[in-house]
Order: structure tokens, then C-alpha cells, then sequence
């Protein structure tokens, strides 16, 4: 009896701890930048009441005309992970992009959609103060792992649609040049209440709307794909035991049936992330090359 009380407490403590305070124990990970980059850490793109949205910011110096951007999503079920985690920023360095590493509201924080409406924010901030960090706003990559990946998705496919714009509004053309999607949920429904389903996340994201399927179609990438989407580069693990390795087999299905421009790299025996030093290398290289591909970066 005893031992069951004490573990029924010591649950009951473990869930309580908020995002805030599992950011707060978090080491930051220093980001190694070149002699012709600047850090602006901490940068507020949005305000929500008493909550700031905030990115760090690592702008090219010195450039003769406007640099290229990706904007970096971490994941975490949308309930952990911060962007003091991030780095490995270097190849994008190398290749001339500044980076916007951003943060957004953890599920014990807000519900669905506000992590997807921080996205947006953090998207019009760019275009709108583009001169201001002499970046150039058709050339936005939007990037992300796991729930950073469905952001990165999500910021990227409602195109002009406005409906998570609320909190920042002003911007009508909002676009992306491409999305980088790594082993991302397209589908929330399916990961919700699909065959693999292995994950409480997405249904305390989803709160009261956990059982509104109409809603989280609204919240599902997979519901903005058309024709016209921007180019997408998918990474994923095909031994994934969290997000299913079918969810990007059908995205990348469905982009290609549409004539989306579009490419998969497949990790034989990858898991969720966390792939090998040469892999990720690997996968860098296949990216910027992706990225080289596409009309604005010709």
C-alpha cells in the first residue's frame, strides 16, 4: 500500500511540472557562429497577454544584398523541448543563410492551434522587418523535427490562408520558399487514434478538441497540400517508433500525385532523429542541394 501511494505521488509530481520549469533546467547549447555572422538572441517576435515569443536570430554581416533565411522549429509532442537545445546550424551558415531559431507555447501553456498561430507570428516578423535584417523574404525555408516538423509544415502549406493569423496580423502575402520536414506528423488525426498510435501528445495538445475531428483537420498539414504548395524536402526514419513511417510515405504519395516538387530521403533502420554524424551529413548535403534546386536560389 505504501509503495503504491508513493508512486502515485511521485507521478502526480512528475506531471506537474510545468514547460517553464523544464526550460529552466535546460543547458543552452552554444551556437558556434562564423566572424561574418552576429547573434541576436532572445528576439520577441510575438506577444500573447503575459507570454513573449522569442528567437534567436544569426544574421550574415556585411552582405551587398539580402541573405536567404530558415527558420528552425524544435519538437517535443508540442509539450517539451526548447530552442536552447538547437544547433547544428553550420552547413546553413557555410551556405550564406541566416537562421531563426525559434520558441513557441508548450501545450501546458496553450492548446491547440497556438503553436501553430507562434509559427505564423514568427513568419510575418521575418517579411515584415526583412530590410531591417537585410534578409530576403522570398527566400524563407521553414524547417522542423518531429512537432517542429508539423509546424514547419503547417507555417508553410496555409500559404495566404489566414485563419491562425490572429495575433499577427498586416501580412497578406505570406509564403515560404520550401519546407524541410523531418519525421513530422502530417496527419494529427491519424496519430491521435491510428493503428500505431504509441503517443499521449497530441491528444493533451488537442485538449477539449482531443475527439472534434473536423478541428484537428484544421491542424493537419495533410488537409493543406494542393498543387500549388511550396517544395518539399522530407526526412524520416523507417523503423520510427514514435511518428509512423507512414505518414511521410504518404505525404511525399500525395505531393508527387499533386506534381508538388518535392523530395524523400529515407534513414534504412532510423529511428526517431538522433541519426549518426555521417547521416546527418549525408542528409545536409541532400538538403542544401534541394534547396539549390529551386527557382528562387538559381
Amino acid at each position: 500500500m505504501k509503495k503504491n501511494f508513493l508512486l502515485a505521488f511521485a507521478i502526480v509530481l512528475i506531471t506537474s511540472i510545468s514547460s517553464a520549469q523544464i526550460k529552466d533546467s535546460i543547458v543552452k547549447k552554444t551556437v558556434a557562429i562564423p566572424k561574418n555572422y552576429i547573434a541576436q538572441l532572445d528576439v520577441v517576435y510575438t506577444k500573447v497577454k503575459d507570454w513573449e515569443g522569442k528567437a534567436d536570430l544569426y544574421l550574415a554581416l556585411n552582405e551587398t544584398k539580402p541573405t536567404p533565411i530558415i527558420i528552425n522549429i524544435h519538437g517535443g509532442g508540442w509539450k517539451t523541448g526548447s530552442k536552447d537545445t538547437q544547433g547544428g546550424f553550420s552547413p546553413f551558415f557555410k551556405a550564406g543563410f541566416a537562421v531563426a531559431n525559434m520558441e513557441y507555447r508548450m501545450s501546458d501553456q496553450a492548446k491547440a492551434p497556438a503553436a501553430i498561430e507562434d509559427t505564423r507570428c514568427m513568419l510575418v516578423y521575418l517579411i515584415q522587418n526583412a530590410k531591417k535584417f537585410n534578409i530576403d523574404p522570398n527566400k524563407i525555408i521553414i524547417m522542423g523535427g518531429s512537432a517542429g516538423g508539423h509546424l514547419a509544415l503547417m507555417g508553410g502549406l496555409l500559404g495566404n490562408d489566414h485563419r491562425f493569423d490572429t495575433n499577427c496580423k498586416g501580412t497578406e502575402n505570406i509564403k515560404v520558399a520550401a519546407i524541410i520536414d523531418k519525421y513530422g506528423i502530417m496527419d494529427v488525426w491519424d496519430w491521435t487514434y491510428g493503428p500505431d498510435h504509441k503517443s499521449s501528445s497530441p491528444a493533451f495538445w488537442l485538449g477539449d478538441n482531443a475527439k472534434n475531428e473536423a478541428f484537428i483537420k484544421t491542424v493537419s498539414p495533410i488537409t493543406y497540400v494542393t498543387k500549388n504548395s511550396p517544395p518539399i524536402f522530407i526526412v524520416h526514419g523507417d523503423a520510427d517508433p514514435t511518428v509512423p513511417y507512414h505518414q511521410s510515405v504518404d505525404l511525399y504519395k500525395k505531393l508527387q500525385e499533386l506534381g508538388v516538387k518535392s523530395e524523400f530521403f529515407t534513414v534504412p533502420g532510423g529511428l526517431h532523429g538522433k541519426f549518426d554524424k555521417d547521416k546527418n551529413t549525408e542528409i545536409n548535403e541532400a538538403m542544401l542541394k534541394f534547396i539549390a534546386s529551386l527557382a528562387p536560389f538559381k
